[in-house]
C-alpha cells in the first residue's frame, strides 16, 4: 500500500510546497467575505497536509502546516513578512510582571510558609530562585502538571510578590492601561477578523461529534474512503487489558501495543488501524466486545479521515494562537474578547462556554491544550480573568455534573482550574456576592448525595468501588469551598455579609443531613454480621473538618456576621432535637439531697451516632462568644437565655459515654466498624471539630447549670447511678458473688467517668474557655507529646492538628519547650522537652491515648527517680477560665462529686470487702489535687476582703453525714497513706497532705489569728519520719542482697572460663585476627621479613583449628581430612572499571587469560567468614533446594535469594552466599621441593623456562600429530634436547584428600560460571583463569577501599576479610591440582610470551593492554606446574621472585610509557639522586626504541615520582598477595598507617629501593626485552595518538557528584524526557549514582528484552553499568534503589536531609533537602565494598513486602 502511496504523496507535497503564503494572504486581504475563503482553503488543504496514512509524521505535518496554513495567517495579521512583523510587535509591547509559565508534569514548585496566601500560591524554579522567598521557610513540591507559576500576582503573596525578572516589569503608574494602544488599528482589526475565524473553527471542529461528516463549510465534493478507528483513553481499563486487547484486534507486536497505550494514555487518543470504512469497524467490534466483560467497554469510534485531519489541525491553532498571543498583550486581550464575546444563541454560547461545557466530551490531549490555551490568555489578562471567573461561577453546576459522569481524573478536567479563580481573595469575595458562589458550591455538593433516610440524614452503602470514585468527585466540591474560604475578609460589606450568612445557611443544611448519621445499636448476644459502612461518612467529616474551621474563623471576623450565625446555628440544632422528650419518659434522680428531672436514656440499649456536627459548630460559636467577648458586649442580642444546658449537653455526653462504654468492652460485639469510628474520633486529623469540640459543649452547658444536676444526669448515663445512690451498693456488690465482667465494666466505666470530670474542669487550653492563646495551646500539645518520648520533627507534625494551610504553628514555639539534638549516621534529628517543662506535664491530658498515656506516666516517674525527686505527678497550676465559663470550677466542691470521691476512697480503706482499682484511686487523688491547686490560685489571687467562695479544704475536712458518720476525706487520705498495698500513690496522698496545709496556712494568716498547728500535721509529720526509716531499712536490705548474687555470678564465670579454657584462647585468637596466624610464632622481630624468593623468611607452621557452625564439633585443618569451608559469594563487578561500556558479545568464546588495564568488569569474591564441614554444607544446601521446590508449588513468591543459581543464606548470619571456598594449609609448602643447587639469576632463568615450555609445546604437537604410534612418540621426546632435569612425563601425586579435591572443583566452577555468565563446566580450560583473576580482582579491590581511607596495608583487618583474603588466595594456589597439568602449562606459556616474546603465539595483547596485576597472580599460581617437573633444583621461590621482578619491570615500562610528561615547573633543583639519574637513562632507552616517538626530556625528578606513585598500587597488591600466599607476616612498621611506605614494601617484596636497579642488574635481556615491547605496532599507534591507553595509576571510581540543593536535582529530571515515546515527560525518572545516567523507571515506554524477559530501564542499565548490580535516585520520591539481577532490590534512605536531620521519602513533607555528605559516603562505601547485594539480602529477610516488588520492572 506504502509503494502506491509515495508518488502520489509526493505529487501533493510539491504542489502544497508551491503555495505561496504571502499570496494567500494578498488574496484574504481582498475579500468580501473572508470567513468563507479561509473556510475554503482550510477545506482544500487541512486533508491534504494531515492523516495521509495509518502513521503520523508530526514533523512533516508541521512543516507544511506552517507553509501552506499558518504561514497565510500570521501574513495577513502582521500586514508583513511575520519574520520581521512579530519582533516589532514584541518590541512595542511591555512584558508581563505576571510570570505565567505553566508547569510540567514533576517540575519543582516552590510555596512560602511566611509569605504565600495560601498553599496553593506557587512559583516555578527560576522566580523562587531570584525572590526574597529562598531564605524564608519554604515547601518544595513537584507539580502533577498545569497550574501556573504565580509571581507577580499581588494577591497571592504577603510580601516579595515579584522575583527579580518580573519586578522591572512594574511601572510607576499601576493603573491598568489598555494593552491596545501599542497597535496600529488595521492590526487590530485584522487580528480581530483571523482571531474570530480561526477560534471559532477549532471550537467547533474539536466540539464536532459527528464520525463522518465535516460541517458543511468544510464539506468537499468528492470524498475518500479512509477513515480510522479511533482508540480513547479512560482511567478504567489498565494498561495490560488494553495492550492484550489491541494485539488481538489488530493483530499488532507486543511492542507496537505498548506504543499504542502508551499514545492513549498520553494524549487521550490514537488511531489504531486505516483503512476502508468495513476494515475499521471490524477492528471496533473486536475492542468493544473484549473490553465490555466486567466494566463498561474502551470508548473506540470509527473517524473519516478528514475529521481527524481537521481536528489535529484544530489542536495545532490552539498552540499556534497560544504562541502568537506571546508576542504581545494587545494581541492577547483581542483573543480573550473574541472567546467571551457572547454568540448568537445568547447565554453561554460564547467560544470559551462552548469548550467548557462539552470538556467532559473531549479527549484528554484537547483538554489540556484548550486548558493551557485559557492559561496563558484569559487567566494572564486581570480585565479578562475576572470575566472568566464570573463566566465559569454561572456554569459551575452543569460543569461539576458533566465531571462527575466524566471518568478523567480531575487534573485534565476544567474543574481543576477554579483553584485560579477561588483562592484569589478579591475574586473571591466578587464571586460570593455577586455570584452567591459559596451557595452554589454547597447545593451542588448536596444534589450529588441523593441517599436520605427518613430523618433525612445522609445514608451511604455499601462502599462499592464505583462509589469510592463518585464520592471522590464530590469531595473535589469541598476542595473548591475551602479555596473560596481560604482568604479571610478583612473589610466586610452589607452585601458580602448578606451572601455568606446565606452560604452558612446552605452549610447549615449540610450539616443537619450529618446530624446523627451512621445511628448504631448494641449488639447484645452474637457478633454483628456484617460490618457496616462507615468510612464514607467520616471521609465527609474530614473533608469538611476544614471547612468548618474556617467558616468559623470567617464568623470571628465581624461580631454581626457572628451573632447571627449563633442564632441560625442554634435554631438549627432545635430543629434536630425536635424529638427531644418524645416516648421517653421522664425520672427525677437523687443524691446528697439535690435532685433533678431527667429522662430515661440508655446509650447501651438505644440508638447513639458519632456525628454531631451542628451541635459541635455551635460549641465553637460559643468559644467565639466568649473569645471576642460578644457575649459581655451585646448580651441582649443573644439567645442566651433561651438555651436548655440539658439538651446542649445531651447529644455530646451521649457521645462520650459510647467511647467509655467500647473501652469498658461492652461493645465488643459490634466489630471493628465501631472501634474504627472511637478511633478516628480521638484522631488529630478529627478531634478538632469532633471530640474537642464535645468537651467545649459539655463545659458550655455545665458552665449554666447546677454542677450537682450535671453530675447527677452523667452518673444516669454512665449507668452508675446505682452504685453511688445506694449507700451500701458496694457491699451488697460483692457479697453477692457477681459476674467478674460486670464489675470489670463498672470499674472502667467509673474511671471514664472520673477521667471526664477531669477534662471538663482541667481542659482551658482553647482561646475563649480559658484566658490563653493559641501559642500556648500548641506549646501545650507539644509538651506532652515530648512527655512520652523525644520526637523527630515529622513525628511531632504528625500528632499535632493541622489548619487548612498545612501549618501547625509548632515552629514558633518548639524552641521555647524543647532543645533539638543532630542526628549522626544514621536515625534522624530529636527534639527533647525542656527540663523546666516538665512541671506542666498533666497525666490526664486529653489528647493521650491509652498507650500514650502509659508510656508517658512511665516516662515521667523514671525522670522524677533520675533526679531523686519523689515519682508523685500532681496536677499543674492552669489558667483562669474566662467568665463564660468561670463556675465550671465549682464542680470540684459539689456535693455529688464529694460523695462520689468519698465513696471510692471509702472502698479504698476498706479494700478487701468492695471491687475497685488503682486508677480509680489515682484519678480521685488528682481531682483532689486539682481542687486544692484551684482553692490556692483562688487566695494568692484574691482581692483584699474578698471572700473566697472556693472551700474545698472545709469541705473535705468534715466527717460524712449521718447516720453511719463515715470518716472525712482527709482523714481517709491519712488512713491511706501508711497503707501496704498503695506504694505507688503514697507520693502522691503525701503531695496532697502537703499542699492542704499550705493552703491552711495562707487562709490562718490572712484570717490573721494565730492557731496551734493541728495534731493532724504532727501526725504527718511522725508519720513521716517512720516511713522514711523503714524505706532506708528496706533500701539497705535489697542492698546486701544485690551484693550477694553479684558475687555469686562472677564466681561462676570463674569457673566458667577455667573449664573453657581453649575455647577463650581460641576467640581472642580469633579477635585479635589481623592475621590469626601470626600472634605467636616465632618471628624474630629485628630480621627482616621478606614475602618470597629464595632469601624468604622461614616460619614454623601453625596448627589451625576451627569448629563448624552447622555440628559445633572442632577439626584441624589439615591436607588429607574432609573440608572445611568458608561461606562466599561472587558477582561480577565494575567498581574498579575505567570503562562501562565493554561488553561481552559471546561469552561461550571469549577468552579471560589477559585482563585489560581499564579492569572493565572483574569477579569479586567476599565471604561472611562463617566456617563449615563440606559435607555439613552439602546436607544444608540441599535442604534449602528441597524446601525451595516445594515452597514453588505452595507460593510464587520470590526469595531473597535465588537457589537456582546456586544461592543460599549462610546459616549463622544469613548473609547472601552462592558458594563455598575451601579452608587450606599454605599450598606453596606442600609443593617445595628441597633446593639444593645454586639459584639462577633471571636471564638464565628465563632461557630455561622459555626452554621448558619450547619443549612442552614440541611435545603437544608431536603428540596431537601421532597419536597411532607410541613408540615413535618415546623417540621423539628424546629427540627434543630436553632442559637438564627437566620430566615433562612425570605426573605429581595430588595430597588434597577426595572432599577437599570436590570443594576446590565447586568453588572454582562457581567463579568461572558467575564470572563469565555461562554454564558450569568443570573441565573448560577457562576455569583456572577464572580463579586467579578474582584472586587478583579482590585483593586490588581491597587495596583501593585500605588506599582511599587512609588506612594502614597490614592494618588490623576485619577477620571476614581477611579469612576471605587468605582463603581465597590459597585457593586459586592450589585450584591448578585439580585440573588437567597439559592445559595450565598451556596458560602459562602463554601468559610467559606476552613477556618473553616467542615465534609460537601470534595474536598477543600489547603491554599497554595488560594489567599487570592479573599477571603477576596467574603466572605465580601457574608456574607450579611447570617447576613440578623440573628435577634440576629451582626452588619455586625463585620462580616467584623472577616473575615478581620481570612484572615489575614491565609495569614500571608500561608507566613511563603512558605517563604524561607535561612540566610542572617544579623541577625540584635538589642535586639529581641515582634513582632519578637511572629513570632518565631508562627512558632514554625506551626513548630510542620507540622510535623517537615518546614526548620530550622531562627532569629525572620528575619521571621518578610519576613512577613512584604509579607503582605503587601495584607493590601494595602484590605484598598482600605473597602476604596470603606464603603465609609470612608484614613487617611491624607496616600496622601503623602514615609512614612512608616505600622502602618497608620494597624490602618486604625483596626488591631494591631504587626499582631501576633491576634493569641496571639485567641489563643485558631486558634491553632486547624492552625492546620487543617497545617495537609493538599498538605502542606505536598510541604513542602517535591513534589510541588511548589507561594511566598510572588509575584514580579510585567515585560515584557521581550530587548537587547540595536536592530541587535542582528535582529540576534536572523535570526537564528530561522519556527517550523512546518522543518527548514525553518521564513519570519516574531514575538516576544512576554510578554513572549519572538519567533514566526512565517503571514505566511501558522504556522496557527491554534481556534473557528472554522484559525488564525495566533500571534493571537494563544495572547489567550495562553495574553488571548486574546498581545503586539509583529515584528523583521524585527522594530514595536510593539497590538492585542487584532480576529480583532482588530494596529501597535506602537517600542522602538528603531536611534541617530537622530527617529525610523525605516521597517527598510529601516539602521542606528543604540538602545533601549530608557522610551519608552519601556510606553509600560510596557500601558500594566500594561490594555489599550491595548483601544489604539487598538483609533488607528483604528483615521486610518479607520487599520480595513481592517487581524489581525488575523498575
Amino acid at each position: 500500500m506504502a509503494s502506491e502511496l509515495e508518488p502520489e504523496v509526493q505529487a501533493i507535497d510539491r504542489s502544497l510546497l508551491e503555495c505561496s503564503a504571502e499570496e494567500i494572504a494578498g488574496k484574504w486581504l481582498q475579500a468580501t467575505d473572508l470567513t468563507r475563503e479561509v473556510y475554503q482553503h482550510l477545506a482544500h488543504y487541512v486533508p491534504q497536509i494531515y492523516c495521509r496514512g495509518p502513521n503520523p509524521f508530526p514533523q512533516k505535518e508541521d512543516m507544511l502546516a506552517q507553509h501552506v496554513l499558518l504561514g497565510p495567517m500570521e501574513w495577513y495579521l502582521c500586514g508583513e513578512d511575520p519574520t520581521f512583523g512579530f519582533p516589532k510587535l514584541e518590541q512595542a509591547n511591555k512584558p508581563s510582571h505576571l510570570c505565567g509559565r505553566v508547569f510540567k508534569v514533576g517540575e519543582p514548585t516552590y510555596s512560602c510558609r511566611d509569605c504565600a496566601v495560601d498553599p496553593t500560591c506557587v512559583l516555578c524554579m527560576e522566580c523562587f530562585l531570584g525572590s526574597i522567598h529562598r531564605d524564608h521557610r519554604y515547601r518544595m513540591t513537584t507539580s502533577g502538571g498545569g497550574g501556573f507559576c504565580d509571581c507577580g500576582d499581588i494577591e497571592a503573596w504577603k510580601e516579595g510578590p515579584y522575583c527579580q525578572k518580573h519586578d522591572l516589569n512594574t511601572s510607576e503608574n499601576e493603573e491598568e492601561e489598555d494593552p491596545l494602544v501599542h497597535l496600529s488599528e488595521d492590526v487590530i482589526a485584522r487580528t480581530y477578523n483571523i482571531f474570530a475565524i480561526m477560534f471559532r473553527y477549532a471550537v467547533e471542529i474539536l466540539t464536532w461529534e459527528k464520525e463522518n461528516e465535516l460541517p458543511a463549510e468544510l464539506e468537499l465534493e468528492e470524498q475518500s474512503d479512509t477513515y480510522y478507528c479511533m482508540l480513547f483513553n479512560d482511567e478504567v481499563h489498565t494498561y495490560e487489558q488494553v495492550i492484550y486487547t489491541l494485539q488481538k484486534a489488530v493483530n499488532c507486536t507486543q511492542k507496537e501495543a505498548i506504543g499504542f497505550a502508551t499514545t492513549v494514555d498520553r494524549d487521550g487518543r490514537r488511531s489504531v488501524r486505516y483503512g476502508d470504512f468495513q476494515y475499521c469497524e471490524q477492528a471496533k467490534s473486536v475492542i468493544v466486545r473484549n473490553t465490555s466483560r466486567q466494566t463498561k467497554p474502551l470508548k473506540v469510534q470509527v473517524m473519516h479521515s478528514s475529521i481527524v485531519a481537521h481536528q489535529n489541525f484544530g489542536l495545532k491553532l490552539l498552540s499556534w494562537l497560544g504562541n502568537v498571543i506571546g508576542y504581545s498583550d494587545g494581541l492577547r486581550r483581542i483573543l480573550c474578547q473574541v472567546g467571551l464575546q457572547e454568540g448568537p444563541d445568547g447565554e453561554s454560547s460564547s467560544l470559551v462556554d462552548r469548550l467548557m461545557l462539552s470538556d467532559s466530551k473531549l479527549w484528554k490531549g484537547a483538554r489540556s491544550m484548550y486548558h493551557q490555551l485559557f492559561m496563558s490568555s484569559l487567566l494572564m489578562d486581570l480585565k479578562y480573568k475576572k470575566l472568566f471567573a464570573i463566566r465559569f461561577a454561572k456554569n459551575y453546576q452543569q460543569l461539576q455534573k458533566d465531571f462527575m459522569e466524566d471518568d478523567h481524573e480531575r487534573a485534565v478536567s476544567v474543574t481543576a482550574l477554579s483553584v485560579q479563580f477561588f483562592t484569589a481573595p478579591t475574586l473571591a469575595r466578587m464571586l460570593i456576592t455577586e455570584e452567591n458562589l459559596m451557595t452554589t458550591i454547597i447545593k451542588t455538593f448536596m444534589d450529588h448525595l441523593r441517599h436520605r433516610d427518613s430523618q433525612g440524614r445522609f445514608q451511604f452503602e455499601r462502599y462499592t468501588a464505583l462509589q469510592a470514585f463518585k464520592f471522590r468527585r464530590v469531595q473535589s466540591l469541598i476542595l473548591d469551598l475551602k479555596y473560596v474560604l481560604i482568604s479571610k475578609p478583612t473589610e466586610w460589606s452589607d452585601e458580602l455579609r448578606e451572601k455568606f450568612l446565606e452560604g452558612f445557611d446552605a452549610f447549615l443544611e449540610l450539616l443537619k443531613c450529618m446530624q446523627g448519621m451512621d445511628p448504631i445499636t448494641r449488639q447484645v448476644g452474637q457478633h454483628i454480621e456484617m460490618e457496616p459502612e462507615w468510612e464514607a461518612a467520616f471521609t465527609l467529616q474530614m473533608k469538611l473538618t476544614h471547612v468548618i474551621s474556617m467558616m468559623q474563623d470567617w464568623c470571628a471576623l465581624d461580631e454581626k456576621v457572628l451573632i447571627e450565625a449563633y442564632k441560625k446555628c442554634l435554631a438549627v440544632l432545635m430543629q434536630c432535637h425536635g424529638g427531644f422528650t418524645d416516648g421517653e419518659q421522664p425520672i427525677t434522680l437523687n443524691i446528697c439531697g439535690h435532685s433533678v428531672e431527667t429522662i430515661r436514656y440508655c446509650v447501651s440499649q438505644e440508638k447513639v451516632s458519632i456525628h454531631l456536627p451542628v451541635s459541635r459548630l455551635l460549641a465553637g460559636l460559643h468559644v467565639l462568644l466568649s473569645k471576642s467577648e460578644v457575649a459581655y458586649k451585646f448580651p441582649e442580642l443573644l439567645p442566651l437565655s433561651e438555651l436548655s444546658p440539658p439538651m446542649l449537653i445531651e447529644h455530646p455526653l451521649r457521645c462520650l459515654v459510647l467511647c467509655a462504654q467500647v473501652h469498658a468492652g461492652m461493645w465488643r460485639r459490634n466489630g471493628f466498624s465501631l472501634v474504627n469510628q472511637i478511633y478516628y474520633y480521638h484522631n488529630v486529623k478529627c478531634r478538632r471539630e469532633m471530640f474537642d469540640k464535645d468537651i467545649i459543649m459539655l463545659q458550655t452547658g455545665v458552665s449554666m447549670m447546677d454542677p450537682n444536676h450535671f453530675l447527677m444526669i452523667m452518673l444516669s448515663r454512665f449507668e452508675l447511678y446505682q452504685i453511688f445512690s445506694t449507700p451500701d451498693y458496694g457491699k451488697r456488690f460483692s457479697s453477692e458473688i457477681t459476674h467478674k465482667d460486670v464489675v470489670q465494666q463498672n470499674n472502667t466505666l467509673i474511671e471514664e467517668m472520673l477521667y471526664l470530670i477531669i477534662m471538663l474542669v482541667g481542659e482551658r487550653f482553647s482561646p475563649g474557655v480559658g484566658q490563653v492563646d493559641a501559642t500556648d495551646e500548641i506549646k501545650r500539645e507539644i509538651i506532652h507529646q515530648l512527655s512520652i518520648k523525644p520526637m523527630a520533627h515529622s513525628e511531632l507534625v504528625k500528632s499535632l492538628p493541622e489548619d487548612e494551610n498545612k501549618e501547625t504553628g509548632m515552629e514558633g514555639v518548639i524552641e521555647a519547650v524543647a532543645h533539638f539534638k543532630k542526628p549522626g549516621l544514621t536515625g534522624r534529628g530529636m527534639y527533647e522537652l525542656k527540663p523546666e517543662c516538665a512541671k506542666e506535664f498533666n497525666l490526664y491530658f486529653y489528647h493521650f491515648s491509652r498507650a500514650e498515656q502509659s508510656k508517658a506516666e512511665e516516662a515521667q516517674r523514671k525522670l522524677k527517680r533520675q533526679n531523686r525527686e519523689d515519682t508523685a505527678l500532681p496536677p499543674p497550676v492552669l489558667p483562669p477560665f474566662c467568665p463564660l465559663f468561670a463556675s465550671l470550677v465549682n464542680i470540684l466542691q459539689s456535693d455529688v462529686l464529694l460523695c462520689i470521691m468519698r465513696t471510692i476512697l471509702q472502698w479504698a480503706v476498706e479494700h478487701n470487702g468492695y471491687a475497685w482499682s488503682e486508677s480509680m484511686l489515682q484519678r480521685v487523688l488528682h481531682l483532689i489535687g486539682m481542687a486544692l491547686q484551684e482553692e490556692k490560685q483562688h487566695l494568692e489571687n484574691a482581692m483584699e476582703e474578698h471572700v473566697v467562695t472556693f472551700t474545698f479544704t472545709q469541705k473535705i475536712s468534715k466527717p460524712g453525714e449521718a447516720p453511719n458518720n463515715s470518716p472525712s476525706i482527709l482523714a481517709m487520705l491519712e488512713t491511706l497513706q501508711n497503707a501496704p498495698y498503695l506504694e505507688v500513690h503514697k507520693d502522691m496522698i503525701r503531695w496532697i497532705l502537703k499542699t492542704f496545709n499550705a493552703i491552711k496556712k495562707i487562709r490562718e494568716s490572712s484570717s490573721t489569728s494565730p492557731v496551734a498547728e493541728t495534731e493532724g500535721t504532727i501526725m504527718e509529720e511522725s508519720s513521716r519520719d517512720k516511713d522514711k526509716a523503714e524505706r532506708k531499712r528496706k533500701a539497705e536490705i535489697a542492698r546486701l542482697r544485690r551484693e550477694k548474687i553479684m558475687a555469686q555470678m562472677s564466681e561462676m564465670q570463674r569457673h566458667f572460663i577455667d573449664e573453657n579454657k581453649e575455647l577463650f584462647q581460641q576467640t581472642l585468637e580469633l579477635d585479635a585476627s589481623s592475621s590469626a596466624v601470626l600472634d605467636n610464632s616465632p618471628v624474630v622481630s629485628d630480621k627482616t621479613l621478606i614475602a618470597l624468593g629464595p632469601a624468604k623468611t622461614q616460619i614454623s607452621e601453625q596448627r589451625q583449628f576451627v569448629t563448624c557452625i552447622l555440628c559445633q564439633e572442632e577439626q584441624e585443618v589439615k591436607v588429607e581430612d574432609s573440608a572445611m569451608v568458608l561461606a562466599a559469594f561472587v558477582q561480577r563487578s565494575t567498581v574498579l572499571s575505567k570503562n562501562r561500556n565493554k561488553f561481552i558479545q559471546d561469552p561461550e568464546k571469549y577468552d579471560p587469560l589477559f585482563m585489560h588495564p581499564d579492569l572493565s568488569c572483574g569477579t569479586h569474591t567476599g565471604s561472611c567468614g562463617h566456617v563449615m564441614h563440606a559435607h555439613c554444607w552439602q546436607r544444608y544446601f540441599d535442604s534449602v533446594q528441597a524446601k525451595e521446590q516445594r515452597r514453588q508449588q505452595r507460593l510464587r513468591l520470590h526469595t531473597s535469594y535465588d537457589v537456582e543459581n546456586g544461592e543460599f543464606l549462610c546459616p549463622l548470619c544469613e548473609c547472601l552466599s552462592n558458594t563455598v571456598i575451601p579452608l587450606l594449609l599454605p599450598p606453596r609448602n606442600i609443593f617445595n621441593r628441597l633446593n639444593f643447587s645454586d639459584q639462577p639469576n633471571l636471564s638464565q632463568w628465563i632461557r630455561t623456562v622459555s626452554q621448558q615450555i619450547k619443549a612442552l609445546q614440541a611435545l603437544r604437537k608431536a603428540g596431537s600429530a601421532s597419536d597411532t604410534a607410541s613408540s615413535k612418540n618415546v623417540e621423539k621426546v628424546n629427540e627434543l634436547q630436553l632442559p637438564e632435569g627437566f620430566r615433562p612425563d612425570f605426573q605429581p601425586k595430588n595430597p588434597y584428600s577426595e572432599s577437599i579435591k570436590e570443594m576446590l572443583t565447586t568453588f572454582g566452577t562457581a567463579t568461572y560460571k558467575v564470572g563469565l555468565k555461562v554454564h558450569p563446566n568443570e573441565e573448560d580450560p577457562r576455569v583456572p583463569i577464572m580463579c586467579w583473576g578474582s584472586c587478583a580482582y579482590t585483593i586490588q579491590s581491597i587495596e583501593r577501599i585500605l588506599s582511599d581511607e587512609d588506612k594502614p596495608l597490614f592494618g588490623p583487618l576485619p577477620c571476614r576479610l581477611d579469612d576471605c583474603l587468605r582463603s581465597l588466595t590459597r585457593f586459586a594456589a592450589a585450584h591448578w591440582t585439580v585440573v588437567s597439568l597439559s592445559v595450565v602449562q598451556g596458560h602459562f606459556g602463554r601468559l610467559f610470551a606476552s613477556l618473553v616474546p616467542n615465534d609460537s603465539h601470534e595474536d598477543l595483547p600489547c603491554i599497554l593492554d595488560i594489567d599487570m596485576f592479573h599477571l603477576l597472580v596467574s603466572l605465580v599460581l601457574a608456574f607450579p606446574t611447570l617447576q613440578c617437573q623440573d628435577f634440576s633444583g629451582i626452588s619455586l621461590g625463585t620462580g616467584d621472585l623472577h616473575i615478581f621482578h620481570l612484572v615489575t619491570m614491565a609495569h614500571i615500562v608500561q608507566i613511563l610509557l603512558t605517563s604524561c610528561t607535561e612540566e610542572n615547573g617544579m623541577d625540584q633543583e635538589n642535586p639529581t639522586g641515582e634513582e632519578e639519574l637511572a629513570v632518565l637513562a631508562l627512558y632514554k632507552t625506551i626513548h630510542q626504541y620507540t622510535g623517537s616517538a615518546l614526548r620530550g626530556t622531562p627532569s629525572g625528578w620528575h619521571l621518578w615520582r610519576t613512577v613512584k606513585a604509579g607503582v605503587m598500587p601495584f607493590l601494595k597488591c602484590s605484598a598482600l598477595f605473597f602476604h596470603y600466599l606464603n603465609g609470612v607476616p608484614p613487617p611491624p612498621d607496616f600496622q601503623a598507617s602514615g609512614t612512608n611506605n616505600f622502602e618497608h614494601l620494597c624490602n618486604y617484596l625483596s626488591l631494591p629501593n631504587n626499582l631501576i636497579c633491576l634493569f641496571q642488574e639485567n641489563s643485558e635481556i631486558m634491553n632486547s626485552l624492552i625492546e620487543s615491547w617497545c617495537r609493538n605496532n599498538e605502542v606505536r599507534r598510541y604513542l602517535e595518538g591513534e589510541r588511548d591507553a589507561i594511566s598510572y595509576p588509575r584514580e579510585s571510581n567515585k560515584l557521581i557528584d550530587l548537587p547540595e540543593d536536592y530541587s535542582s536535582l528535582i529540576n534536572q529530571a523535570s526537564n528530561f524526557s522519556c527517550p523512546k515515546s518522543g518527548g514525553d515527560k518521564s513519570r519516574a525518572p531514575t538516576l544512576c549514582l554510578v554513572c549519572g545516567a538519567l533514566l526512565c523507571s517503571q514505566s511501558y515506554c522504556c522496557q527491554t528484552e534481556l534473557e528472554g524477559e522484559d525488564v525495566g530501564a533500571c534493571t537494563a542499565h544495572t547489567y550495562s553499568c553495574g553488571s548486574g548490580a546498581g545503586i539509583f535516585l529515584r528523583v521524585r520520591e527522594c530514595q536510593v534503589l539497590f538492585l542487584a539481577g532480576k529480583t532482588k532490590g530494596c529501597f535506602y534512605s537517600p542522602p538528603y536531609l531536611d534541617d530537622y536531620g530527617e529525610t523525605d521519602q516521597g517527598l510529601r513533607r516539602g521542606n528543604p533537602l540538602r545533601l549530608c555528605r557522610e551519608r552519601f559516603r556510606k553509600i560510596q562505601k557500601l558500594w566500594h565494598q561490594h555489599s550491595v547485594t548483601e544489604e539487598i539480602g538483609h533488607a528483604q529477610e528483615a521486610n518479607q513486602t520487599l520480595v513481592g516488588i517487581d524489581w525488575q520492572h523498575l
